[in-house]
């Protein structure tokens, strides 16, 4: 399994396998799971039992939490509301299909509780309650999917239900300052996805302090091993930007978020009860 670690990192981040450590099970089997990550929308019917979710959930629940805040809840999503998300993204059918979803919320009622069942005044109702919250939910979403592929399972975080985040918070009775971060589709995988190549290592690991002076080099390069490796099954917007001869990785992440996109959620934000001051 150290190889295979080793390989997948190699894989991952176009280096040579020698540039890693060489790592004996348990702790490559782990790290395996990690660097082998890979996004599943293609699910077999087969159910995954409630049991199984609750041992999930719990799992994820383990993760860190800024200053034992623990400031994250999750809400497994009946058959109903599942459909009606995936009524909302008609882009993403495998949302319909997906045997299981859970939607990760960030909690900034909770503490905040505390204060009112003792008559205190909160003295931390700003951004940072926000800030805090977020993370923690985003931690949990990770150890989730840590969890469910670590069991054999797969799936696919599902970010657009911010598109909708009003609907999402009523369906699911989400009181003030409680708002879903992002939901999580999972089941018994029938596809085998590739491995995404992410971005090099001398680009997003920095010795000692910040330094981006390779990245528009580094980002060259990641393109054209995209391209080559991943290729793009259609560009986005061509009447707008036209067809690119190499169409990598920044090219369609440029053209993505040249429309404005979830403009409005910081004032959803803002009318659960969290301040962004």
């Amino acid at each position: 399994m150290g190889d295979r670690l080793t390989e997948l990192l190699a894989l991952r981040f176009g280096c040579e396998q020698a540039s890693f450590a060489s790592v004996s099970p348990p702790a490559a089997d782990i790290l395996a799971v990690l660097a082998g990550h890979r996004v599943h929308r293609g699910f077999h019917g087969r159910p995954v039992p409630d049991d199984l979710v609750r041992t999930l959930v719990a799992s994820a629940l383990s993760a860190p939490s800024k200053s034992d805040l623990q400031q994250r809840d999750i809400v497994i999503v009946d058959r109903a509301i599942q459909q009606k998300i995936a009524d909302r993204v008609p882009q993403s059918p495998w949302v319909r299909d997906a045997p299981r979803c859970v939607v990760f919320c960030a909690n900034g009622r909770r503490l905040f509780s505390l204060f009112e069942q003792r008559n205190w005044l909160f003295p931390n109702d700003h951004f940072d309650l926000f800030f805090n919250s977020i993370g923690d939910a985003a931690i949990t979403l990770a150890w989730f999917i840590v969890a469910t592929e670590a069991v054999g399972l797969a799936g696919c975080p599902l970010s657009e239900i911010r598109n909708f985040p009003e609907k999402v918070s009523e369906w699911l009775c989400l009181p003030d300052k409680v708002i879903p971060f992002a939901a999580y589709c999972f089941g018994w995988s029938k596809d085998d996805t590739p491995l995404t190549p992410r971005l090099p290592l001398e680009m997003t690991v920095h010795a000692g302090r910040f330094d981006d002076a390779k990245a528009i080099i580094s980002i060259d390069g990641y393109d054209r091993c995209r391209a080559r490796l991943q290729p793009s099954i259609e560009q986005r917007a061509v009447d707008r930007w036209g067809a690119s001869p190499i169409y990598g990785w920044s090219e369609d992440k440029a053209r993505q978020y040249s429309v404005e996109q979830r403009a409005g959620f910081g004032a959803f934000v803002r009318s659960k009860g969290f301040s962004t001051e």
